[in-house]
């Protein structure tokens, strides 16, 4: 091959790249970003307002806006939909805790077919999941713990 030929291929080659590459608006994704979360955020709000004005302490509130924020994302993301959120809101889904769940709930839903231990309990682990499951653990450990030493009238 000569050296004009090789320049052309190559020149082909960088030309069909360009092409084939996506190209993305800085700010457009910024926006999406912001309203993306800002909406979460909002949901979140809205959550605690209700919260409140059921006669809920500011603690509990927080709780339960922790905890119904984690089950839409989780409800989401096994619809499917989360995806499509993310990849319209870009960092805007991830930064919220909707994304850790969903960081949780997506591989565990992936690899469902796979089995109870092999698929879910196995891929659970990637990314999130040991933050979680740990977590989770620890505080049931504890607390059983606990129970346990105040039935013996220890505490």
């Amino acid at each position: 091959m000569t050296d004009v030929a090789k320049q052309e291929k190559q020149q082909e080659y960088q030309d069909y790249v360009k092409h084939v590459t996506p190209t993305h608006n800085l700010f457009l994704n910024m926006c999406k970003a912001f309203v993306t979360g800002g909406a979460i955020c909002v949901v979140g709000q809205f959550i605690l307002n209700r919260c409140d004005a059921a006669g809920l302490d500011r603690e509990t509130s927080g709780s339960w806006c922790s905890l119904i924020l984690v089950l839409l994302s989780v409800l989401l993301t096994g619809f499917n939909l989360y995806q499509k959120l993310a990849k319209f809101g870009g960092a805007g889904t991830l930064v919220p805790i909707t994304g850790f769940a969903n960081s949780v709930a997506a591989p565990a839903i992936e690899f469902k077919k796979e089995g109870q231990v092999f698929g879910i309990g196995c891929k659970i682990f990637t990314i999130a999941g040991p933050v979680i499951l740990y977590g989770v653990f620890t505080s049931w450990a504890i607390g059983l713990g606990y129970w346990i030493l105040k039935l013996c009238g220890v505490l």
